[in-house]
């Protein structure tokens, strides 16, 4: 499997998250050269 096609997932996840979040991190975690986990951090704005 090339490394294009394993990569795909991730930024999927990535991608969904993004168009949910305003303001927050998403973080990927890389364990032995490879990303293991992704986080997200959301914060809300109190105006």
């Amino acid at each position: 499997m090339s490394q294009a096609n394993d990569l795909k997932p991730i930024i999927e996840v990535v991608e969904s998250l993004l168009s949910g979040l305003k303001f927050g991190t998403i973080t990927l975690v890389v364990q032995d050269g490879r990303i293991i986990q992704v986080e997200k951090q959301e914060k809300i704005r109190l105006k």
